[in-house]
Formats: structure tokens, sequence, C-alpha cells
């Protein structure tokens, strides 16, 4: 069986092992199954197929620990860390659901050996943890991660949702524009959600609600990671 994931990526099973394809230039994995991108984004096709099983959440608010509720709901081993304090509303619902969470620092053991890390918005890229998981690049081994994703609450969420999603975002009118939006949908009668940077979390709703439509209000900062 052959999958194209990427113009650049071709994988071919082959008794127990594959031949990675990257610019005509094959990489042997015997006894694994690896996949070898060019391009970060190309890694979805991949994910879907063959769902991650520890996802580590950088960040304890409302976007970090809706994304492990949704990632237990989906079968994931969570653990959420952040830097600095989590606030006691958050703490009590990760002890609630029996999520794994430290705060005040960051536990690069508990960390690096991921499979999937959820990056909240606001935690920037010239953090210490963020450089050394972005230095591993976008590598996937089935079985055992080499290399570790790093990605946003909403690419993360979207895997797990049919549901039409409606960004909005730019530097001013975004809460005015997607509450107009929603409202225009709510009164034409669709199941509608509203997210974002507003209310619950995109993925704490997908994890408790079943929506048919979400429009998100998305800052520069959730669309880091997409």
């Amino acid at each position: 069986a052959a999958f194209i994931l990427h113009e650049d990526a071709t994988v071919i099973e082959k008794s127990n092992s594959l031949i990675c394809l990257e610019n005509s230039q094959e990489i042997e994995a015997s006894n694994k199954f690896q996949i070898a991108m060019k391009d970060p984004k190309s890694w979805t096709k991949w994910f879907k197929r063959r769902k991650r099983k520890r996802l580590v959440v950088l960040g304890g608010g409302e976007s970090g620990v809706g994304t492990a509720i949704l990632g237990k709901k989906e079968g994931y081993e969570g653990f959420v860390s952040d830097f600095g304090r989590i606030k006691d509303k958050y703490r009590e619902v990760l002890k609630i659901n029996e999520i794994e969470w430290e705060d005040e620092k960051h536990t690069e053991e508990k960390i690096l050996n991921a499979d999937v890390v959820m990056k909240s918005p606001g935690i920037p890229e010239k953090s210490s943890i963020v450089k050394k998981l972005v230095e591993k690049g976008v590598c996937f081994v089935w079985e055992e991660l080499k290399e570790i994703p790093v990605i946003s609450e909403i690419e993360f969420t979207v895997q797990f949702t049919n549901a039409k999603t409606i960004g909005i975002t730019g530097s001013n009118g975004k809460t005015t524009t997607t509450m107009l939006t929603y409202h225009l949908l709510k009164e034409a009668g669709l199941n509608v959600g509203l997210a974002g940077n507003i209310g619950k979390s995109f993925a704490w709703q997908v994890a408790e609600e079943n929506f048919d439509v979400y429009v998100l209000e998305l800052s520069s900062f959730q669309l880091d990671g997409i």
C-alpha cells in the first residue's frame, strides 16, 4: 500500500519495514514505520491513521485544559505542564478528570517523551522547552516517536470534529465580528458553537458538545502551529 501525504513524501509499506522517499532519497526503517516529510503541516493525514498515544500540553489555562480533556476522551495519556501557576479552577478540573499535571516548572523527561505536544497560545517560541521540541523537527516512527510535532489547540482539535469551522482573526474587531457571525447563524437555526477567545475553548467544546458549526475568534497566537 502507498499513501501520498505530501508531494515530497511517499510512503510504501513493505514486510514490517517502511521505505521513506524524500527528494528521491531512500531511508529504511527496519521493524518500524517511519515517515520523512519536508512540510510540518503534511503530517495531518498520517496523524489520523495512527492516533498518537501520549499528549503533552504546555500551558494550563483554558486552551490547555480543554485540549487535555479532549485528548483523554480520544484515548490519550495526557500531561499538562505550566511554567507558571495553574489557576485553582483549572487544577480542580484536571484532578476531577484524573489528568496528570504540574506547574511552576517544566519537567523535561515528562515532556520530551511525548507523541504530540500542544503549545498553548502565548507561550513564546523562544522559550527553552519549545526550542528543544522544535529542534527535533517532524518525523514519526510507529510505536517509537523519534521527533515530536508541536501544534496548536486548533490544529489538534479539528482532527476530532466534522463540524464546519469559521475562524475570524485580525488586528481589530475580532470579537464584534465573531459574535455577530455567531448571532446570525444561531438566528438562522443552525446548531452553532462559539469558541476561541470567547467562552470555553474550542477543544473543550468539541469534547463535551456536538455542534454542527463553530465560530472561532482567533488571535495571532492561536494561529501559530496551524
